[in-house]
């Protein structure tokens, strides 16, 4: 999975929390040089006026700007519509809050919950309005689950000249075998230990350093999403990046967190999430 061969899909259903994804969206094409897809959904006749309004709005600032970009108009549930299109082509889905009331979050989730479930392309989630990358944390879960959020951040970070910080958690031990023993043994030197999520660390390293990116490893210990958020509350980043292995609502859920989505609901900056896609075969 690489940058290289995406388009980008800017959606909005005409509310005004989808305004910072459709600036984001439109400089993100400025930097990459990518073509776009924009997205118009009405959910409602009375909607539609004031979503085509905003489409001409965005379309005339990518004109300007010498994004190539075409658009499309659909009526209907905005988080299906989005899902679906987002399946038809090699995409990085660009969307922010849809504008729902409470009840209807209460009642049939929220967006992001539902777009990670349905959408297995890159999905990225712009809550504020942000039209800069200096620093991009990614956080790793180990192993080859992260390896395509790894690999496309990499393709952001070298394109925009952003420096990368890798965070690696360590968490407490609930089992006693010689795997978690060994990675408690180097719990403040992941790099040291003889196992699987140290290899896949030191690979993403070398391979971030190879390409000319600015990388550190910060190493944290504790439970996963408190360590996430204590080290965005305290760092200057300008996007998250997470891997996702499960769609929300996989069998998986019902027994452990939805990290991705914990972390998205809660922070004020960008999320960038990408699903383990397995190579054909395995």
């Amino acid at each position: 999975m690489n940058l290289e061969s995406m388009q980008l899909l800017l959606c909005t259903n005409g509310a005004d929390t989808t305004k910072p994804a459709l600036a984001y969206g439109q400089w993100l094409a400025e930097v990459l040089g990518k073509s776009v897809v924009v997205l118009g959904i009405a959910e409602a006749p009375k909607q539609r006026d004031k979503v085509v309004g905003l489409m001409n709005e965005v379309m005339g600032q990518l004109e300007a700007a010498g994004v190539d970009a075409q658009s499309l108009l659909r009526e209907g549930t905005a988080t299906e519509i989005i899902a679906k299109q987002a399946q038809k082509g090699t995409y990085l889905t660009v969307v922010g809050p849809l504008g729902r009331p409470v009840l209807r979050r209460i009642l049939r989730g929220r967006t992001f919950r539902n777009l990670l479930a349905h959408i297995s392309t890159p999905l990225l989630y712009i809550p504020a309005l942000q039209t800069h990358l200096k620093h991009m944390l990614v956080c790793s879960g180990g192993l080859k689950y992260s390896s395509n959020l790894a690999k496309l951040a990499m393709d952001l970070t070298r394109a925009t000249d952003a420096h990368m910080t890798l965070l690696h958690i360590v968490e407490p031990i609930t089992l006693d075998y010689p795997l978690p023993r060994e990675v408690q043994a180097h719990r403040q030197d992941p790099l040291e230990a003889d196992t699987p999520h140290a290899r896949y660390l030191q690979q993403t390293m070398t391979e971030a350093q190879e390409a000319g990116i600015s990388v550190e490893l910060k190493v944290r210990h504790g439970h996963i999403v408190h360590e996430i958020l204590n080290e965005v509350r305290e760092g200057d980043y300008d996007l998250i990046g997470m891997g996702s292995t499960h769609s929300s609502n996989s069998l998986r859920h019902l027994f452990l967190p939805n990290v991705t989505a914990e972390v998205a609901e809660v922070v004020d900056c960008p999320v960038l999430t990408v699903r383990f896609t397995p190579p054909a075969g395995e």
